[in-house]
């Protein structure tokens, strides 16, 4: 059942506004891609595009081969799942997995043995089975989104869309869904789509993820590409946490001031760059040794580490610096700093 998603160049205006500036994405059959993004980055206006939700002002949106638009929304067979559910609250949870099969045309609707069926199925696959007779308002919200999505799979969607899925839940419950969705989307393999602004979750659910930003695309690859090679400033910056230090390029290092703090081998350009450096890539060694020096202004507990913050001479912001928990420097110490690993943004040869 699983299609291809092909987008071309799509372009969303809402007024004057640009949503979406001439987006292109391929999804493979039965792929799992996150759309990742701050708030406004275009990402739920390109679901609602793909869904049909929308539509666009240019470019195409392809099924395999078929473009979407020769398609009315029950031929296209979407699943979406919304953030806050959309359950109907006066139906049952049997009732509302069953409602996009009831409400097909007679000639298409199953058997009501093969709904009922079909129903037990999916209240196994989302684990709820002996919760069919209860309403929403009788589940908790993370029983609810089950029940929104076996909604979603009751029709046999071609394509998934999920919208902020776990968005309405607390950070616990959306942790234990993780895993449960992605054993879901194993076995049902549906070509997939999620929009989510939670970086752990993209980076942990997904098989690529697609970062956008002010309705264009930045990067698209995998969790491990586009955490440990970010192709921009912006993905360097928005994905997980990293200190940004303005530098000057030459002779293969980067420099603060006349200080050599990482060699930029892979960049011979000359002039002004922009060093990105993760806390973790930082270690803090006694002073008077190469590279930078700097003063522990805080330590604060980190979750199962230190993160300390270090005032640099020549840096209006303070590095943060991961260490390990038994590592506690004093407020006011004089440290040495090396960087291990970097990032470089700047002028190329």
């Amino acid at each position: 059942m699983s299609v291809a998603v092909r987008i071309e160049a799509v372009t969303k205006l809402f007024g004057p506004f640009p949503a979406l500036r001439g987006v292109s994405l391929e999804v493979e059959p039965a792929e799992l891609v996150a759309l990742l993004g701050p708030s406004g980055s275009g990402k739920t206006t390109l679901l609602r595009v793909i869904a049909g939700l929308e539509e666009q002002n240019g470019g195409r949106v392809l099924f395999d081969d078929i473009e979407s638009h020769r398609l009315s929304l029950r031929d296209r067979r979407i699943g979406f799942v919304f953030q806050h559910y959309a359950l109907f609250r006066h139906m049952t949870v049997a009732d509302n997995i069953a409602y996009g099969l009831k409400a097909r045309p007679r000639r298409e609707r199953p058997s009501s043995e093969a709904i009922r069926q079909r129903v037990g199925q999916l209240l196994d696959l989302v684990q709820l089975t002996g919760l069919e007779k209860r309403f929403p308002g009788q589940l908790s919200g993370g029983q609810r989104q089950r029940v929104a999505l076996a909604r979603a799979l009751a029709i046999e969607p071609r394509v998934l869309l999920l919208d902020e899925p776990f968005g309405a839940l607390d950070a616990r419950v959306r942790k234990d869904l993780r895993q449960w969705l992605r054993d879901v989307h194993r076995r049902t393999g549906h070509t997939t789509l999620f929009v989510t602004h939670d970086q752990d979750e993209a980076l942990e659910l997904a098989d690529r993820v697609a970062i956008l930003n002010d309705g264009r695309i930045e990067q698209v690859g995998t969790p491990d590409d586009v955490y440990d090679k970010p192709a921009t400033p912006f993905v360097c910056g928005f994905l997980g946490e990293s200190n940004r230090i303005g530098v000057e390029l030459a002779g293969g290092q980067a420099f603060l001031g006349d200080t050599p703090i990482f060699p930029a081998t892979h960049n011979n350009g000359r002039g002004a760059a922009d060093l990105f450096v993760r806390p973790q890539d930082v270690r803090m060694e006694p002073p008077g040794g190469q590279g930078l020096a700097g003063v522990v202004a805080a330590v604060r507990r980190h979750g199962a580490i230190r993160r300390a913050e270090v005032a640099v001479a020549g840096l209006a912001r303070r590095l943060d610096v991961d260490l390990p928990s038994a590592i506690v420097p004093a407020i006011g110490e004089t440290v040495g700093l090396k960087i291990v690993r970097a990032t470089v943004f700047g002028p190329s040869a």
